[in-house]
Order: structure tokens, then sequence, then C-alpha cells
């Protein structure tokens, strides 16, 4: 290995958009490969989320149970949810504990950006840690139907090594929030 890195970057030829829908853009581009040659790619744009971990205490964190059309079952995450056009990281988070979980924060702290699907999406997700938690009573939006459910931090993580947590946002989160809890981050 060397220091020196190669430059992989692909040039955009053409772009056309393939479908737009409420939430995702399905774009397919042609693209100029480092070699010359060229190829088609097919991607979605997506406007970006946010996911907290909220804490009720060190040792106990809110997640969601959901189900997830997609997949065709249900799910239990961390709380999470889309940034609307014009609103911040941090206040889409405010906004999503209190409509899914029913909490407000005193404490935030931004965790890290992850990107979940880097293979076909320029999805980023926001992670924020959630502390010193008030409840204040949940509204969910309109078609959104969940429950809320506290769990020991090392009850969730233990259904991860189980492979009964497998949302990979929710692994991350909990993940953050074992390091935390350890004081090793």
């Amino acid at each position: 290995m060397t220091d020196k890195q190669s430059d992989f970057t692909e040039t955009t030829l053409s772009s056309s958009t393939v479908y737009r829908g409420g939430l995702l853009h399905v774009l397919e581009d042609t693209v100029r490969l480092p070699d010359g040659k060229t190829a088609v790619r097919e991607y979605i744009r997506h406007p970006g989320a946010v996911m907290m971990v909220p804490l009720l205490n060190d040792r106990t964190v809110i997640l969601v149970r959901q189900f997830r059309y997609a997949a065709g079952t249900h799910f239990i995450e961390l709380p999470a949810g889309k940034i609307d056009a014009g609103e911040g990281p941090l206040d889409t988070a405010r906004r999503e504990l209190v409509e899914e979980c029913g909490y407000e924060a005193a404490t935030w702290r931004r965790l890290a950006t992850v990107h979940p699907c880097v293979g076909y999406s320029d999805e980023t997700i926001e992670l924020f840690l959630a502390r010193d938690l008030t409840y204040v009573g949940y509204a969910l939006d309109d078609e959104e139907f969940l429950e809320v459910v506290p769990m020991p931090l090392g009850e969730a993580l233990e259904r991860v090594r189980q492979g009964r947590i497998t949302d990979s946002k929710t692994i991350v989160g909990l993940m953050w929030a074992e390091r935390l809890a350890a004081g090793e981050w």
C-alpha cells in the first residue's frame, strides 16, 4: 500500500429522473469512469434523516416498535425521522422525539453522521444523544402507528447480539450508547 491514493471519481454526463415521490427521487445517470469508459448509475436522492438515542437514565434507552411495510415485519428501533425542507437536523430531532415518544430533552449532543446505503442512495442520518428527558405527551403523525418501548440498554444490546434487533441505524446508535455509558467515548 502506498501513501498515494488513486482518484476514482466518476463524472456525470447526463441525468434523468426515473421517479419522483413524496420522499424519494430516483435518478439514472450516465457517467464517465476514471478509465474514460461510460456506465449507468441508478440511485436515490433522499432529504436526510435524524435518529435519536434517548436515555431515560444511564441504563435505559427509549426504543420504538413499528411495522415496516417494505420489509413486511415489525422492528424495534431507535426513534428517527425525515428532515423536512428548511429544517435543521437538531430541530428535526427535537420534533421527532416529541412526536414519536412524547419526550423533550434538556440536553442534546450530536454523535455522528452515518450513510446507511452508500451503494444506491445519498441518504445521511444525523445521530443525536438526548438526555434529561421530560414526558410531555406524544403526537404521532397521521398514518404513523408505533409503540414506545423503554428498555434497559443491556437488554437492547443483547437483542442485537441475538439478531432480534437488526435495523442498522439502531445498532450503530446502541453501540454509541454502550460506549458512552462505559465512559469510553
